[in-house]
């Protein structure tokens, strides 16, 4: 039995809010991967529930998680929402139950409703063939690198320490052919790599979109780079992971290049300028985002496997439980509270409204949870005000 830790489980009354409702389903298709990167937080970190999990999801499971879906769109009027289809490698068994199940969620929910669909993949069975009838679908593809180079995804293996790099690079020229089909690169920091000739290998690529992740870390683990330490807003502070992504927001923002989408980037000048955030890197708005296993199982994001074994489960399923159900789970009603969910130190940050005090599962400690500032708290200051200072300096250029 897992065993929480007080915040939010044993101190937040999840009834106390009114909920947001869920428009992002992450659906998993797959619970393996022909891969073996060596920092995945999935398969090579403390949670090894994966293991009992189905590998696939039968069809059964599809139909009746499409039809809570369903359900929970026409609860709350929704008009759109989006499925994104994960795994493991959810093209390990091929294109057709990415798309049986990206067909079950659009057949069940109200003709009024919208539904983006994704598959997020490792590229390396992302053939001719599969891209044509994910295309054909309607389905967009994102691709999960380290760089545009070799020595950039030297990580990304499979079990047989094979390289996965050229495979990857064939998906990416194929989706580059495509821009319709192609969703963008997620990609982890890696400080040991040059900021910006990851940056500008990746616009090779052609993407639409690139997101730079930070490594699932917390206060019991941090991430490389860091030394270990208490929960808390300390300074002066090493910011080796704020250095590399300033480094990047400058190339992005000054090069000469076509200037792709950098999410992280795009959301902290939205908030610097007042807009709401859309992303749970940063920012306040709650987050309307729930997983669904291949058994079925309703859960909180992955990333919260980095923190302790079981920190994702909610104890709920598709065939006994509604979404609405779901909202009320403390974890769940935890990341829809803004202000509310973040520590004292975050509250009289001086950009904490902007950090947002930065990735949930980043916050945790054990024995005390989620209400801390995140381990990379430094790095997001570090951010937010190198942003702020070129934003600043734009505007009283253009004056």
């Amino acid at each position: 039995m897992t065993t929480h830790p007080r915040w939010p489980y044993a101190a937040l009354d999840p009834t106390a809010h009114r909920p947001t409702p869920l428009r992002q389903f992450v659906l998993k298709m797959h619970s393996r991967c022909n891969l073996d990167c060596s920092y995945c937080y999935l398969y090579r970190g403390r949670d090894d529930g994966w293991r009992d999990r189905p590998p696939r999801t039968p069809e059964p499971t599809m139909r009746r998680t499409a039809a809570r879906i369903a359900e929970h769109v026409r609860a709350h009027g929704l008009d759109r929402i989006r499925v994104e289809l994960h795994g493991g490698e959810p093209l390990l068994a091929g294109p057709e139950p990415v798309l049986a199940y990206a067909r079950a969620v659009r057949e069940a929910v109200p003709a009024g409703c919208r539904v983006t669909a994704t598959v997020q993949t490792n590229g390396t069975r992302l053939t001719d063939t599969a891209l044509d009838a994910l295309a054909g679908a309607g389905i967009r593809v994102g691709l999960s690198l380290d760089g545009g180079r070799a020595a950039h995804n030297a990580r990304r293996v499979d079990h047989a320490g094979r390289p996965a790099w050229p495979a990857a690079r064939a998906a990416a020229r194929k989706l580059a052919a495509r821009p319709e089909s192609y969703a963008g690169i997620l990609c982890t920091i890696d400080l040991d790599a040059d900021p910006q000739d990851v940056y500008r290998s990746l616009l090779d690529l052609a993407p639409p979109g690139v997101d730079f992740l930070l490594p699932h870390a917390n206060w019991a683990h941090p991430p490389p780079g860091q030394p270990p330490g208490r929960p808390g807003r300390h300074r002066p502070r090493p910011t080796p992971y704020g250095d590399w992504l300033a480094a990047v927001f400058d190339d992005w923002w000054d090069g000469g290049r076509p200037r792709t989408r950098v999410r992280l980037f795009q959301e902290i000048a939205a908030l610097l300028l007042g807009a709401p955030s859309r992303a749970e890197a940063v920012g306040l708005s709650p987050v309307a985002a729930v997983v669904v296993e291949t058994d079925g199982a309703i859960e909180q994001v992955d990333s919260l496997r980095s923190a302790y074994p079981g920190a994702a489960e909610t104890g709920l399923d598709v065939f006994r439980n509604s979404f609405d159900q779901a909202l009320r789970h403390p974890g769940i009603a935890a990341r829809q509270l803004g202000e509310r969910a973040l520590a004292p130190e975050c509250l009289g940050c001086p950009v904490g409204r902007v950090c947002g005090g930065g990735n949930y599962v980043h916050r945790y400690a054990p024995g005390t949870g989620f209400r801390h500032p995140s381990v990379y708290c430094a790095d997001l200051e570090r951010l937010v005000r190198h942003v702020a200072d070129r934003l600043e300096r734009t505007v009283r250029g253009s004056a």
